[in-house]
């Protein structure tokens, strides 16, 4: 039985390739990007595709990290964590650009997983509730919703989450263009699933 052949460029199976939709953008901040490691496995994960779309971004896949290590010494005021934090506010337009419309914070740090599973590493790294936090007020449901389902009417891709937090930080700068390839993986998903289902 023969092999399965894996794109090098995507590390998708050659035969749903992604490569053409890809966009590859780079921000004015190092976009950080810890993946749960279960969710390291789930075979539709955006993470990876956001790695390769944004420049300079890192992709981690672990249960627990030293801040220090993944942040560098000045990590409280140099990182921005993209998650609703519920015990304090979000940071205002003020506090995220400076006066040339450029993000005041080096590093945004961003979690991959279920909800269940981003609340687990929060849990895990206690630290991570002493970041400043973005928050999103998506305008529109997920597009990842017809191949995965969140338990949240709000709930966003993490592809789709990175999208809209830096194009916020960005105010002159278009990072939307990411999304094709997400569109590009749902539409061939959906594909897949109908030819399965004539079969």
């Amino acid at each position: 039985m023969s092999k399965r052949q894996i794109c090098s460029g995507c590390d998708r199976p050659a035969s749903v390739c992604l490569c053409s939709a890809i966009s590859r953008v780079t921000p004015a901040l190092q976009l950080i990007i810890w993946q749960d490691k279960d969710e390291a496995r789930h075979r539709l994960s955006t993470a990876p595709l956001l790695h390769k779309s944004i420049v300079g971004s890192r992709l981690l896949v672990a249960d627990q990290l030293v801040p220090e290590e993944l942040l560098g010494p000045d990590w409280r005021a140099q990182t921005m964590l993209l998650f609703p934090l519920e015990h304090k506010p979000a940071l205002t337009n003020e506090q995220l650009l400076d006066d040339q419309g450029l993000p005041q914070r080096q590093q945004l740090l961003l979690l991959d997983g279920t909800w269940r599973k981003v609340k687990r590493l929060l849990l895990l790294n206690p630290w991570l509730n002493e970041l400043p936090h973005l928050a999103l007020q998506p305008e529109q449901t997920s597009r990842y919703a017809p191949v995965r389902k969140s338990p949240r009417d709000d709930g966003l891709s993490t592809l789709e989450a990175a999208v809209i937090a830096l194009n916020q930080l960005h105010p002159q700068q278009d990072f939307t263009p990411v999304t094709r390839v997400l569109e590009r993986l749902v539409y061939l998903q959906l594909q897949q699933r109908q030819q399965q289902s004539q079969q």
